[in-house]
């Protein structure tokens, strides 16, 4: 499942340089995660490195985007795969 970032975000700008999949970028109020690009750390870290750093706690699943491990895997192994 990848994560989202709620409006509870409060821009501290923390997460962005923590996603190794250069999944979160800053969007028109708050930073959003792209559910393309996040593994959940998956294939480089044990936890989500955002959520490690996030002082507010705004980073829960994204329902809309329910994967599995395995799942996760396969997307990073498709992210990080040479061209």
């Amino acid at each position: 499942m990848s994560l989202m970032i709620t409006d509870e975000c409060i821009n501290c700008d923390v997460c962005e340089p923590e996603c190794p999949n250069n999944a979160i970028s800053q969007g028109d109020e708050i930073y959003i995660i792209d559910p393309n690009k996040c593994t959940e750390c998956v294939g480089h870290f044990d936890t989500p490195q955002c959520r490690e750093v996030c002082p507010v706690d705004c980073i829960p699943d994204d329902p809309n985007h329910v994967e599995s491990k395995d799942q996760l895997m396969a997307k990073f192994l498709q992210l990080t795969a040479t061209k």
